[in-house]
């Protein structure tokens, strides 16, 4: 996301003052929809869904394309795009009017919502992963998901079972953020635990309908197909409809519409036939406490509250959340000083496509300011990049366990002073040692990945690979090996499992 930065910072003196709000869109916003059509054309993007708001109106809302282009089905503003993980920030909403009616208490352990299908805690105390941390991806639930495309759809698991599955806490609660779509799978189900109603419905009732959001629901509502947009992949062919093992991660449709509604209400903008879902107490409430996003794919000083996350770029305070999964793009961002915000809808995965036009959008609407950000730093060189060499404290034979739902796995991994990291994950003549390519060491962890096989039914459905993420703790290295598809057009899963290896020998 630096690039994002750098827009908004190189802001031209031309836009820097926003046109009048009677300026008839075609003015103000000409030169996006220049750029929108040019960029779509030539890049064959099947559709595009865009809305825009300031001041509690409306001010732009087009689609672009198709929402179906087989069917000649043209994308407009009310068409209903799958939204992946900008979905988190409608469950945190629906979750948010439960600790309202004071129904849930966030710093209370989510266990204490969720019965006999309580989170396994492996390591740290169980009473601190509470619900606020699994809704801000710091109580060490492990990163995860599963995709179940065409057919596939009858296999998709229940969130119960996912639970015991992969509900897995594998750091201790609060040592770190760690992005979890299995974390707001269990969020789901705590709303239809609570609530008694399925996520869906609740959803549907407690936050759509009250907002005005017609054109939304969690997968294609009854009666809504005709409006739902199709998601293409990279070769602009459709792509079989899938589901989620998690809906309450990624599994909402919505339209450009219906955002701008969610987003002026989260503006406390209320607009007509909207009822007040949450009081601004509440609203404040998900973005006034805030954890460091340290990964590497975050913007520089990111901040994750409950279901949003919060951002400072062109000397502007942003709340908003994007999402990206196969066939999907979408981002929407707002701005609560100057009551603007901007939601950018594509059914075509990859490119960052709705960053770039939020950005765009963005120019015309703020007046340039001095950054309060940091000068986003130069990509690293692959030239330069330094050799991976291990620290002492990892030289040596590590040996323990893989622990998945269908019993244990052993597990080996000789870390040689030359920086080679041989992996063995099994026993018998099928289990190959193979090395862990990117090996890194940061922050007491070492992460890479191995061409090995962890073999479960969950598995067994597609070929993977091996990711390890395991934090040293004295003479033991612990944490998440997960099984990773390896799939030519489409993410599929990615399963992760707790591990524990202890040092047998050093050098």
């Amino acid at each position: 996301m630096n690039g994002t930065v750098r827009a908004l910072v190189a802001i031209v003196a031309s836009v820097a003052a926003p046109a009048s709000m009677g300026a008839a869109p075609a003015d103000r916003f000409a030169s996006v929809r220049e750029s929108i059509q040019q960029e779509m054309q030539a890049k064959n993007v099947a559709g595009l869904s865009l809305a825009v708001w300031q001041n509690g109106k409306i001010v732009w809302e087009e689609g672009f394309g198709w929402a179906d282009r087989e069917r000649r089905v043209p994308a407009t503003e009310h068409t209903m795009f799958s939204l992946a993980s900008l979905s988190k920030s409608m469950t945190a909403t629906a979750l948010m009017t439960l600790v309202q009616q004071g129904k849930v208490d966030l710093d209370a352990p989510i266990n204490d919502y969720l019965g006999e299908d309580a989170v396994t805690v492996r390591i740290g105390d169980p009473k601190q992963v509470t619900v606020r941390r699994v809704a801000n991806h710091t109580s060490g639930l492990a990163e995860g998901e599963q995709f179940f495309y065409g057919d596939e759809r009858r296999l998709i698991p229940s969130m119960q079972q996912t639970i015991h599955r992969y509900g897995v806490v594998m750091a201790p609660p609060g040592e770190r953020y760690g992005y979890s779509n299995i974390g707001y799978g269990v969020l789901g189900e705590l709303i239809a635990k609570v609530s008694g109603r399925s996520y869906a419905d609740y959803l549907r009732e407690a936050v759509f309908l009250p907002l005005g959001m017609t054109h939304s629901s969690v997968d294609i509502g009854a009666g809504l197909a005709q409006y739902a947009a199709i998601r293409y992949d990279n070769a602009n062919e459709p792509i079989p409809n899938y589901g989620f093992a998690e809906p309450a991660s990624a599994a909402v449709y919505s339209s450009a519409h219906d955002l701008a509604r969610f987003g002026m209400f989260f503006l406390k903008q209320r607009q007509s036939q909207q009822r007040a879902i949450l009081n601004d107490a509440s609203i404040d409430h998900m973005t006034d406490q805030l954890v460091l996003r340290a990964t590497p794919r975050a913007e520089p000083g990111s901040r994750y509250g409950v279901g949003w996350v919060v951002s400072e770029r062109g000397g502007y305070r942003f709340i908003g959340h994007g999402g990206s999964m196969s066939g999907v793009n979408t981002n929407m961002s707002m701005v609560p000083e100057t009551k603007t915000g901007v939601v950018v809808l594509v059914n075509a995965g990859g490119d960052a496509w709705a960053e770039r036009i939020r950005d765009r959008i963005f120019a015309i609407l703020l007046p340039q300011r001095p950054s309060t950000m940091p000068p986003a730093a130069a990509a690293t060189s692959t030239a330069t990049a330094t050799a991976f060499r291990p620290s002492s404290e990892l030289l040596g034979v590590w040996a323990g366990k893989i622990h998945t739902y269908e019993g244990d796995l052993p597990m080996s991994m000789k870390v040689l002073a030359s920086g080679d990291i041989h992996v063995k994950v099994g026993s018998g003549s099928g289990a190959l040692e193979t090395l862990l390519n990117g090996a890194r060491f940061n922050n007491d962890e070492l992460t890479g990945e191995a061409l090995s096989q962890i073999s479960t039914a969950d598995t067994q459905r597609y070929p993977h690979t091996v990711s390890i993420r395991l934090k040293l703790r004295g003479q033991t290295l612990n944490g998440s090996v997960a099984a990773v598809t390896d799939h030519p057009k489409f993410f599929v899963y990615a399963l992760p499992y707790w591990t524990e290896l202890f040092r047998v020998t050093t050098p």
